[in-house]
């Protein structure tokens, strides 16, 4: 998608040739006009797949999947929490994953009353690098008996090798903007 490489190459910052902030478009300021490109590329990716709801990760995952629930006759846009409050359902789905940027482990959690086996989902994520959290999620849907209609990332980083985990499940798997390398403060896309 090249309103999406075209933000990264001008708006991004490099952070040690392996980080790449885009929160001044994707993670903490939202380019709203962007998002509205993003999400409609995601239906032309999925137009043949059946979807019932989008799941993601919260906290950056959520904007991006709920423009994209517009394009997809507004289905519900159902996050798993990385930390439950204790007005949350205590019956739930859970599964523990790794933050790359935060050097942390998360269990993340969606309670089982807004997953279940007949539902189709489309897994909307930020970034897909090692593959961790799209792997939790996987896990969260599997539990359910929820069928995975594909996973959409905005951004993925393939010298992480988070893509082959994805491709060994089978699932469709469609990167919007695929950096190859982080060299000297670039990004290279494949």
């Amino acid at each position: 998608m090249q309103l999406l490489k075209d933000k990264i190459r001008t708006d991004a910052k490099i952070v040690e040739n392996r980080i790449i902030q885009v929160d001044n478009f994707l993670n903490h300021q939202l380019d709203i006009t962007l998002f509205n490109e993003i999400g409609k590329e995601f239906k032309r990716r999925f137009s043949s797949k059946e979807v019932t709801k989008i799941v993601t990760i919260e906290t950056s995952g959520i904007a991006i999947a709920c423009i994209a629930a517009q394009y997809f006759n507004n289905v519900p846009v159902v996050f798993a929490k990385k930390h439950a409050g204790l007005n949350m359902n205590q019956d739930v789905y859970e599964a523990k994953v790794y933050s790359y940027t935060k050097d942390q482990e998360y269990t993340i959690k969606i309670s089982k009353e807004f997953l279940c086996p007949n539902d189709k989902v489309l897994i909307i994520d930020d970034f897909l690098a090692s593959g961790s959290a799209l792997m939790g999620l996987i896990s969260l849907l599997s539990q359910s008996g929820a069928e995975i209609s594909g996973a959409g990332i905005v951004i993925e980083k393939t010298f992480q090798e988070g893509r082959k985990l994805i491709q060994e499940k089978g699932i469709q798997l469609e990167s919007l903007a695929i950096i190859d390398s982080i060299r000297d403060g670039q990004v290279f896309f494949k």
